[in-house]
């Protein structure tokens, strides 16, 4: 910026976008100077190096102000957590699956766990219970929503994320 640009001649470019060709550094200083603005690099890499006449200050704060705009407007996606048991039955299941369906509408993912205890019930009904489970889920939450990912078979505590359909 201004008297940090060591390069003998620079391609200039005014405040209104216009091109003012290759001049010598001293002289694009003045003009700048002139106008009340500064003298910023924009391309350092190329021959000769690329500067624009500008007001530095008011380009900052510009950025700045885009940058928070950008961040106001910005969603955040949490993963919401719903936990149910292998064998749970169809009223308690529709009333977990409203909630599911609560943290969908706003946006969030939402992590379905299975409590999984080595009792004699889920041993005696076999293991098959839980896929089960998840695919009658899935059948309930159809087109709201995406199967993102499952847990792992060996893994103690099985799960699925569920992220919104778009």
């Amino acid at each position: 910026m201004n008297n940090r640009i060591f390069a003998k001649s620079v391609q200039v470019i005014s405040a209104t976008g216009q091109n003012l060709g290759v001049m010598p550094t001293a002289a694009a200083l003045q003009i700048a100077s002139d106008d009340g603005m500064d003298l910023v690099e924009i391309n350092s890499s190329n021959t000769p190096p690329i500067v624009k006449i500008m007001d530095y200050g008011k380009f900052k704060y510009e950025q700045k102000k885009r940058a928070n705009e950008a961040r106001k407007n910005q969603k955040t996606i949490e993963l919401k957590e719903v936990w149910v048991k292998p064998f749970i039955e169809e009223n308690d299941l529709n009333i977990k699956m409203k909630k599911v369906f609560e943290f969908l509408d706003s946006g969030n993912k939402v992590k379905i766990a299975v409590m999984t205890r080595g009792n004699k019930k889920v041993l005696a009904r076999g293991k098959d219970a839980v896929p089960e489970l998840f695919a009658r889920i899935m059948e309930i939450i159809g087109p709201r929503g995406t199967m993102e990912s499952k847990s792992k078979p060996d893994e103690r505590t099985k799960s699925i994320i569920v992220a919104p359909a778009k």
